[in-house]
């Protein structure tokens, strides 16, 4: 028998840079990209990509090359995505919140070639710089090319180039060169479009920051459906809805913070939403309330789940028909669930970790969420030792622990870290904060373990609550959380914060709750003490390991 041949024809590797190839042919005069009063169209998106690209190789960037970028959702931040992979180097896209030091540090173990800075963050980045130059030297700093307003140019400087300038130098006729992995984000990508039901030409607001695991994959996405990109450089709610009226959008994802943000919009902010815009979220599990409240401003919301690691999302809600029918407060509650396996994942389960064995299908026995799949990480950027931790027996493990409903749908139930054992009880800080939600001053709610001397552990319940709320006790709280809750689940402390802590993604950070709550105490017999302080915990910057992991995938 004649043996099959692999070749050219029929063998060629997965790569989102084939999106923007096939938009620039097939959507050539669409509009790519929108940014305040600058626009381009595919077939010069594509051209400047392939300059940005022929000019970081004149740099000598050459394969698996770092190149960092230090900026919010703008066009150069867009264009990245696919310039430096054609390329063929490593995007590393810094989280904008980050202080001087963590981003020295980051430089320092990527050892980044080239740094990509935006005007307004030249401070940060100077002061980062400067830690860097007295642990790695002069020699081998990396080049630093400062991105200026592309529509009011201001002038600054932190080196000798400029973006717009080495985008005019480089060659439109430049053959991008394609690293094998990119097949994890061209099969994200792909299942996401298609889990979503993404049509043809959306118009697409970037309320999600880029640097946040490459825009959940959209960065590529939204080429692969010719459609517009609507930049944002500050995620406010006049500009949201400001943009959503300018430009028809019909595509945004985001964290569940900004619904937040939109649903406290002052009126000379807030825009009529004409017609249905899609959100998809993730990144906290947005508790049912506050999925009704902002479906009731004309927003339709889809829930994802994922990480860094998964190249993004990896669950999605999908939608059945027959919950249609369903009262809206029981829509709400399924909407919430983390859904099904993308496309692109080969499976998805949630075993008892002992045992490797799947958790029964009931919606109550809880144990791990764990993927495998070609759009998993091949690992954490020059860390073994962590990478061998997280897999198991052939599977990624989440660190989320989950349920199984029985229509196969999961639904986290906490982080592992975060799972409340009160007297053997395990105690889902999720559902307590769900009910926490309910309440019609609460605004922000997250639920730690603080000590108990009885129990082991007892809820801790953080609190920020809406304007005019003020009258609000710690009484009132618990008296709400028994009339709602088992008793075992009621917080045994309510702290009131006037912001709780979050990452510049909108998740709320937990680790600074945790840590302040091992310092309270409480005792059977005494009463709750009043805690007095109503100012924000300083802040520990997000991990570095969320901005480091996407070297591993591209």
């Amino acid at each position: 028998m004649e043996k099959l041949q692999k070749c050219e024809a029929n063998y060629v590797p997965l790569t989102p840079i084939t999106f923007l190839k096939r938009a620039a042919t097939c959507y050539a005069n669409r509009t790519s990209l929108i940014y305040e009063g600058t626009r381009f169209t595919w077939r010069q998106t594509y051209e400047r990509c392939c300059r940005l690209a022929s000019s970081l190789r004149s740099l000598n960037v050459i394969k698996n090359n770092v190149v960092s970028v230090l900026a919010p959702n703008i066009p150069a931040m867009y264009e990245m995505h696919f310039a430096v992979a054609m390329a063929g180097a490593v995007l590393n896209t810094i989280n904008t919140r980050l202080d001087a030091n963590n981003i020295a540090t980051i430089l320092k173990h990527s050892e980044a070639k080239v740094f990509f800075v935006d005007y307004q963050f030249v401070h940060q980045a100077r002061d980062a710089l400067r830690t860097l130059v007295e642990t790695v030297g002069a020699s081998n700093m990396p080049l630093v090319i400062v991105i200026d307003d592309i529509d009011s140019p201001t002038g600054t400087r932190l080196g000798e180039l400029e973006y717009e300038e080495l985008v005019y130098r480089g060659n439109p006729a430049f053959v991008p060169g394609v690293v094998y992995s990119h097949r994890g984000a061209y099969l994200s990508t792909l299942s996401l479009v298609l889990g979503w039901e993404m049509g043809t030409h959306p118009v697409y607001l970037w309320a999600l920051p880029m640097f946040h695991c490459n825009g959940w994959t959209f960065t590529w996405g939204v080429a692969a459906r010719g459609g517009t990109n609507v930049c944002l450089r500050n995620t406010t709610a006049s500009d949201i809805y400001r943009n959503i009226s300018l430009h028809h959008v019909t595509h945004m994802c985001c964290a569940p913070i900004v619904f937040n943000i939109l649903l406290e919009a002052k009126p000379g902010d807030r825009r009529d939403i004409t017609s249905p815009v899609e959100i998809l979220t993730g990144g906290a599990p947005p508790p049912a309330p506050l999925l009704e409240k902002i479906e009731a401003l004309g927003f339709h919301v889809t829930h994802a789940y994922g990480l860094t690691e998964a190249t993004g999302p990896a669950l999605v809600c999908e939608w059945q028909a027959q919950w249609n029918s369903l009262p809206r407060e029981d829509q709400a509650r399924i909407k919430a669930r983390q859904g099904i396996g993308i496309l692109g994942l080969a499976e998805v389960d949630v075993k008892d970790l002992r045992t490797m064995e799947s958790v029964p299908r009931d919606g109550k026995a809880m144990g791990e969420i764990v993927l495998r799949g070609s759009s998993i990480m091949k690992g954490y950027f020059k860390d073994p030792k962590t990478t061998s931790d997280v897999f198991k027996d052939g599977w990624f493990l989440t660190g989320d622990v989950g349920v199984v409903h029985p229509d196969g749908y999961l639904e986290i139930k906490d982080r592992s870290k975060d799972v409340i054992i009160s007297g053997g009880e395990n105690i889902s800080s999720v559902e307590v904060e769900s009910v926490l939600y309910r309440h019609p001053k609460i605004l922000e709610a997250a639920v730690v373990a603080m000590p108990h001397p009885r129990w082991g552990e007892s809820p801790c319940a953080f609190v920020a609550l809406k304007s005019g709320g003020s009258h609000v006790t710690e009484t009132d709280i618990m008296s709400y959380c028994r009339k709602n809750m088992s008793h075992f689940m009621v917080p045994k402390k309510v702290v009131f914060m006037k912001d709780l802590p979050k990452t510049s993604t909108g998740k709320i950070q937990k680790f600074e709750l945790r840590a302040m709550a091992k310092t309270f105490t409480v005792s059977e017999n005494e009463a709750l003490p009043k805690y007095g302080g109503s100012s924000k915990p300083s802040s520990s910057h997000p991990g570095y390991n969320e901005q480091i992991m996407a070297l591993s995938r591209l």
